[in-house]
């Protein structure tokens, strides 16, 4: 072979060698932050992983405040409430201020880690409007809901 295409041939395997190895490692970086969205049923029914019931992994969960569940003591900042999907609660612990929209039957997307059977939030966010529920809920709780066979102001044709 040649020496100049001997050199060309290996500049461009160290390209491709220097590019995959970089993809790699991009891949690695976005895997470790990526935080999916589970409901508290596919969280206690195991839908959601080893990894998120046994407390290794850090993700979102998205639901409904379910009625009744809010509860401070008197003098702390650590707040416990249940996320409901229609079909499971979780309790949920966060210590923080919580944002201000944030009540019962409101949805809440909170991102945090398992720890035994409760969910230990770091974050805690509240729907802004009065018609904005996340997507990812959304979808979700449509699911639910038309499992359980529950009407929603969509399917009547009402306005909430």
């Amino acid at each position: 072979m040649n020496p100049v295409r001997r050199r060309r041939l290996w500049f461009v395997v160290a390209i491709v060698a220097a590019s995959a190895l970089s993809m790699t490692l991009i891949a690695f970086a976005l895997q470790r932050n990526v935080s999916y969205l589970y409901t508290p049923h596919e969280v206690l029914g195991g839908a959601a992983g080893e990894a998120v019931a046994s407390g290794e992994a850090r993700f979102r969960l998205g639901g409904m405040v379910a009625g009744g569940s809010f509860s401070r003591a008197a003098g702390s900042m650590e707040a416990r409430f249940r996320v409901t999907d229609g079909d499971a609660e979780l309790p949920v612990r966060y210590t923080g201020l919580l944002p201000d929209l944030f009540r019962e039957h409101q949805a809440v997307v909170a991102t945090g880690r398992m720890e035994g059977d409760t969910f230990v939030a770091e974050q805690v966010l509240a729907r802004h409007d009065e018609t904005y529920v996340p997507k990812e809920v959304a979808d979700k709780m449509g699911l639910a809901h038309d499992r359980h066979g529950v009407q929603t102001p969509a399917d009547t044709g009402t306005a909430q």
